[in-house]
């Protein structure tokens, strides 16, 4: 995996050196193997030999920073063709680079590495801005075509790998990291209000915006053309629920094993040690499972635990580990929550308040110890329904058609507002959440689900914030990928929102980030596109049977996985967040989120603040998620609102 960067100078103006060796400094932890850059302008002396300068007659510049995976030696970026007119920088791996290669030889295409990256670069000679439909795997990355004088960015289909942009008048800059981007000394740190709140609605911020005004996010499936300062968009990728094959379930389960197999097996080249996450949980033992059957060696593995036994999923793990005799590493930890916090806020970019960070952050540096490369279980949930959110959601859908609009708007809205918020309570009386998605359409009782802060949603920013957002409410998102599902079936659409927003930009960020702090490449074979277009056919009724999430994918793994993980209930991979904010946290909040003339006070209702915060304190209320996101933004925003230097 990588780290990549570059400019584009509409005029006639000089890329610098020390602009690009900035860039690539901020992005070493990403690719600290090698270093290098293309810079087509005449200039100076690169400043140290690993950098290699090409004189040209345009304003471009590309940088990258390499963690070397496959072709050790000869796998140098940026990447040219044989007459210096194409170029690339490239993070992620394609995985059917093999095939494309003899298929472009034949074509009369000549390969002097034995790498991905150079087949990318024949792949776009051929076929242009189509290449990126033949590829299979996860990538991020720019090409300059000096004769058609045309930049070219293109992200994978699901968004496991991140590509940042800016664009104005002047000049376009992209990244893997924003704070790539933040180098140049003429891009502003101004915040994007309306994804300031999204994040305080979502815990994070959905693409295409990020948590700075002119900084975006390429969108999953779509590539971006630079040609005559014209930027143009377009989505050459997308996930279609609307096409339903009626199969036994013998017949899926063939069909999901030997797809998921196909993915497992073409994930495994590499060139460098290679093992697996092992949480205990049914995805991730599938895929080791899987690597088990495929490698003749045991499979590296590695697991973190926790002292507290309710986030501790060791002794599931081992089940697999005793099965399959992997090699396996493991670590239990008390993670230090305040230098785990001060770490994140710099390899995030943005306020990021998933605290499952921490740990997938722990475990990364864990296996790091042992590979350079790990197979994990991401996108299983997704894929076949597994969150219990789907589970309600197709009760509240339900329950809806029994009540005209009128009555769950008037009465049962009613209710709602006037239900308390009580944590206090057994689970079964606290309806409050219930009543409210029943009084809304179905989108915004989704939505209602995945959101935080609750009755405090509408008053968590200061008011004259408030009022800059001219109306703008974070479930504009939702609509938009609900309404374009291609399917009438509920569960999808609710699916294919996921996939859209909470996949992309909450769990593979915080894969991506906390992996590549630790210079660890991740891949996901569940997300393999050709696993999740198979998956995304398969009836509904078949991922969430009755009360049983994940049916078939378990019918399907029932052979290769004991029943004690497969038919446990879920865990998550958690941190005792409420814990640590009546301890260890306690003193740090109150003195940096209540100090005068903190970030918090600028941009936030210090007397929301203060209620969450005396509620929680008292334990008359849970507001762990909305605290720690306030904690997270005001250490975030000393980080970026500031001087940008590493931690």
């Amino acid at each position: 995996m990588c780290g990549i960067s570059g400019i584009l100078y509409y005029q006639d103006r000089p890329v610098g050196e020390s602009l690009l060796t900035t860039m690539a400094e901020v992005l070493k932890h990403r690719g600290p193997d090698d270093a290098g850059y293309f810079l087509n302008s005449t200039q100076a002396d690169p400043p140290t030999p690993r950098w290699k300068i090409t004189p040209g007659k345009g304003n471009v510049g590309f940088v990258h920073t390499r963690l070397s995976i496959i072709d050790l030696s000869s796998g140098h970026q940026p990447m040219t063709n044989e007459d210096e007119t194409v170029w690339i920088t490239f993070n992620g791996e394609i995985y059917n680079f093999p095939d494309l290669k003899t298929e472009l030889r034949n074509k009369g295409h000549r390969f002097k590495t034995n790498c991905d990256t150079e087949v990318i670069i024949h792949a776009y000679e051929e076929w242009k801005e189509e290449c990126v439909k033949r590829l299979r795997g996860m990538f991020a990355f720019a090409i300059w075509d000096e004769k058609a004088q045309t930049l070219f960015l293109a992200r994978d289909r699901l968004g496991i790998k991140p590509l940042y942009f800016y664009a104005d008048q002047t000049k376009f800059l992209f990244g893997s990291e924003i704070k790539a981007i933040l180098q140049h000394p003429e891009i502003s740190r101004d915040l994007n209000l309306e994804a300031l709140n999204d994040y305080f609605s979502l815990l994070y911020v959905p693409a295409p915006k990020t948590i700075f005004q002119g900084i975006a996010k390429l969108l999953p499936g779509c590539t971006l053309t630079v040609r005559s300062r014209e930027i143009t968009l377009n989505r050459y990728w997308d996930l279609n629920f609307g096409e339903t094959t009626h199969q036994t379930e013998s017949e899926w389960c063939e069909a999901i094993l030997a797809k998921l197999k196909e993915a497992v097996s073409i994930r495994l080249i590499s060139e460098v040690p290679l093992g697996a996450f092992l949480s205990g949980g049914v995805d991730s033992s599938a895929v080791v499972a899987l690597m088990s059957l495929l490698v003749p060696k045991p499979v590296q593995t590695t697991s973190i635990g926790f002292h507290e036994e309710k986030f501790n999923e060791l002794p599931y793990a081992r089940l697999m580990v005793n099965r399959y005799k992997t090699d396996h590493y493991e670590m239990q930890i008390s993670p230090n929550a305040v230098e785990a916090l001060e770490k994140l806020t710099w390899f995030f970019d943005e306020p990021f308040a998933d605290s499952s960070a921490i740990p997938t952050y722990y475990v990364s540096w864990a296996a790091r110890q042992k590979v350079t490369v790990a197979l994990s279980g991401d996108g299983g949930d997704e894929n076949f329904a597994g969150y219990r959110r789907y589970y309600f959601d197709r009760l509240e859908n339900t329950a809806r058609s029994l009540f005209p609009a009128s009555v769950r708007e008037n009465i049962i809205g009613t209710l709602a507002r006037l239900y308390p918020k009580a944590d206090w309570l057994p689970q079964m009386f606290r309806a409050k959440t219930l009543l409210t998605n029943l009084s809304l359409d179905p989108v915004e009782g989704f939505y209602n689900s995945m959101s935080c802060f609750g009755q405090f949603r509408e008053s968590i920013l200061n008011p004259d914030l408030k009022k800059e957002l001219h109306g703008y409410h974070p479930s504009r998102l939702f609509h938009e990928y609900y309404e374009r599902a291609n399917t009438d079936d509920p569960l999808s659409r609710v699916q294919y929102v996921d996939f859209k927003t909470y996949l992309v930009d909450d769990i593979l960020t915080k894969v991506d980030r906390a992996s590549m702090a630790h210079a660890l490449e991740v891949r996901v074979p569940l997300l393999d596109h050709e696993f999740v277009e198979l998956v995304a056919t398969i009836p509904s009724s078949l991922k969430l049977k009755g009360k049983k999430p994940k049916y078939i994918f378990k019918k399907a793994i029932e052979p290769l996985v004991p029943e004690e993980i497969l038919y446990r209930r879920k865990m998550g991979f958690s941190m005792p967040i409420s814990g640590w904010l009546k301890n260890d946290l306690k003193t740090m909040f109150e003195s940096s989120v209540f100090e005068k003339g903190s970030i918090c006070e600028r941009y936030l209702n210090t007397k929301t603040v203060a209620t969450l915060w005396k509620e929680h304190q008292a334990g008359s209320g849970e507001y762990s998620a909305e605290l720690w996101s306030i904690l997270f933004f005001e250490f975030w925003g000393r980080n970026w609102l500031q001087d940008i230097q590493e931690k």
